[in-house]
Formats: C-alpha cells, sequence, structure tokens
C-alpha cells in the first residue's frame, strides 16, 4: 500500500506539472501569432489547440489521483486545503472549458479583431495559469483556512 500511495503522488505531481507547464508555452506562441502572417496563422493555433488539449487531460488526471490521495492518505474530505481546492478546481474547470474554446473558435471569424482575440487569449491563459498556481500553493502547504 505504501508503494501505491508513493506512485498516486509520482503521478498527481506529474499531472500537476503537466497541467501547467504547458500554459507557460502558449504565452511567446500568442506573441508570435500577433506578428505572423496568414500561412502560419493555422501552425499556431493548432500548438495552441494542441496545448489546451494536454492541459485538459493532464487535469483529468490531477483531478484522478487528487480524489484517491484523499481517499487513501490522512486528510478528511472537510478538511479546510481540501474543500478550497475543490472550489478552485470547479471554477478552473469551468474556465478552462468556456474560455479557451470561446477565444479560439472567435478567431476566425471574419469579424473580429484578431488583436483583441490574442489579447483576450494571453489573459484567459494568466488568469487559468493563476487558479492552477492557487491550487498547487493550497496542495502542497495545506493552509488551515478555516
Amino acid at each position: 500500500m505504501n508503494y501505491f500511495y508513493g506512485a498516486l503522488v509520482y503521478a498527481h505531481v506529474v499531472s500537476a506539472v503537466l497541467a501547467i507547464g504547458p500554459l507557460f508555452l502558449l504565452l511567446p506562441i500568442i506573441k508570435r501569432l500577433r506578428r505572423s502572417e496568414l500561412p502560419y496563422e493555422s501552425a499556431y493555433l493548432s500548438i495552441i489547440y494542441v496545448t489546451v488539449r494536454l492541459v485538459m487531460h493532464a487535469g483529468h488526471v490531477l483531478v484522478g489521483t487528487g480524489v484517491l490521495l484523499v481517499l487513501l492518505g490522512p486528510w478528511p474530505w472537510y478538511t479546510s486545503w481540501v474543500i478550497a481546492t475543490l472550489i478552485v478546481l470547479l471554477i478552473s474547470g469551468f474556465f478552462l472549458a468556456t474560455g479557451f474554446s470561446k477565444v479560439l473558435k472567435s478567431y476566425y471569424l471574419s469579424s473580429n479583431n484578431k488583436e483583441v482575440i490574442l489579447t483576450r487569449l494571453q489573459r484567459t491563459c494568466w488568469i487559468y495559469i493563476v487558479l492552477m498556481l492557487v491550487m498547487l500553493w493550497l496542495m502542497v502547504q495545506k493552509p488551515v483556512l478555516w
């Protein structure tokens, strides 16, 4: 059981890295997309789509291993940091599901200003990074909030 719990912690940490790390790669890609010519736009947008999908799937593993760690670990569900993490998780899950897809879908509409859309995409990226870092802080620090 001890090795299984250790393997779960390892999978949880790796999935946390995969859920946060690729988002930092989006920032220079968005910067290049601002200056790119039309033939290269689809390549940059493909990288953004793949990155968002990777983050999404890593988030699924992160949630699954997190549930197992709470079930098998010494912390009960009613611990303040677990509840706070779940609240931030729900906010970030909703945000990831709606924030990136709406912005990326509106990119190809000719009526929209691409500069405004890219600014919104960059802001969405930073907001999601902050949400993920708050969750990471809650999981590592395990503060007593109430």
